[in-house]
């Protein structure tokens, strides 16, 4: 930043940032990575890193032949990024302007960065019920997931009866995938009707090892150290009982960290960045650039977010190189 603009700034920690970063670094630009910082986030603490900082067994990241835990392999990106003397700055970028280039960024501490060239992998939160207990056990590795297709086919959950929370599409596919590794899987659902498609609804109800509980909410999480049953309540009698199970994978949606890019980015209907050319990281605004499950409502995977971390530090490399920045 001879010029006292940063070629390349990356704002966010996951497989996105990480990856970008190394790529970005690799081909000389000196980026710097605004990886966030500790905060609370409704009832759960959230740390630099990504939703693999609360995953504690990957077994489906290629390179990793005995599995790893989220949080180590997220320090191996981090002590990659840094071999390679990529700047870290742990804090939160508050809010940016990129109205004009260079663009304009504050982080938490209010502090002024101007960037060149900008790439937004700041991810999504998946929705939680918000109850104590379920957000302990999901970070202590207690059997509680927001992703079935990450931990479903852990031992911990083979054979045994899980559940599943919602009633949408995505709780059709994550429970039939479970389907493969449970004994049996309960999908909870608050309603008295599946709000999914009518082909999801059917495939769910014709499967002989899902069962839907009807008109029930979950009020608790029981276990110490593991899950052990879920305390439901009927919202229509009012009754409360214990439902054993093994396993309790989220099943509600996700959430994108995009308010900071909000009357800055064209978002999607859900709030993810709209990216405008299909294969590529490019976004609304020339020279900003977005990776990962800010971007990706679909697959939602570490190594897809691993993918497009790379396509964006190529193309942010190829767009500055148009602009005359080296």
């Amino acid at each position: 930043m001879a010029d006292g603009v940063e070629r390349v700034t990356i704002i966010g920690s996951g497989p996105a940032g990480w990856t970008a970063a190394i790529y970005a670094a690799r081909a000389n630009l000196n980026p710097v990575v605004y990886e966030g910082q500790p905060k609370r986030v409704g009832a759960l603490n959230e740390i630099p890193g990504g939703q693999l900082m609360f995953t504690t067994e990957v077994e489906n990241y290629p390179g990793f032949p005995k599995g790893i835990e989220g949080p180590e392999m997220m320090m191996q990106f981090r002590e990659q990024a840094k071999r390679f003397d990529v700047r870290i700055v742990t804090r939160d970028i508050a809010r940016v302007d990129f109205s004009s280039r260079p663009f304009k960024l504050w982080d938490s501490k209010d502090e002024l960065i101007e960037s060149h060239a900008v790439i937004a992998a700041t991810g999504a939160r998946a929705n939680w019920l918000g109850l104590e207990n379920e957000q302990r056990l999901a970070q202590s590795g207690g059997g509680v997931s927001a992703c079935a297709i990450c931990d479903g086919a852990l031992p911990a959950f083979r054979d045994k009866e899980v559940a599943v929370v919602g009633g949408g599409d995505s709780a059709i596919e994550e429970a039939t995938y479970l389907t493969k590794y449970a004994s049996k899987v309960y999908i909870i659902h608050r309603r008295d009707e599946l709000r999914a498609s009518k082909v999801m609804r059917q495939r769910a109800l014709e499967n002989k090892k899902i069962e839907v509980v009807w008109d029930s909410i979950v009020v608790d999480v029981v276990g110490d150290t593991r899950i052990e049953a879920l305390r439901l309540k009927n919202v229509k009698s009012g009754q409360v009982r214990d439902m054993p199970v093994g396993g309790l994978f989220m099943a509600i949606g996700h959430t994108p960290t995009t308010q900071v890019f909000k009357g800055q980015l064209d978002l999607d209907e859900k709030g993810y960045v709209k990216l405008t050319d299909p294969g590529r990281t490019t976004t609304s605004v020339e020279g900003v650039f977005a990776a990962g499950d800010v971007a990706d409502s679909v697959y939602r995977q570490a190594v897809t977010a691993a993918g497009m971390g790379c396509k964006a530090a190529i193309d942010a490399e190829r767009w500055l190189a148009t602009q005359g920045i080296e």
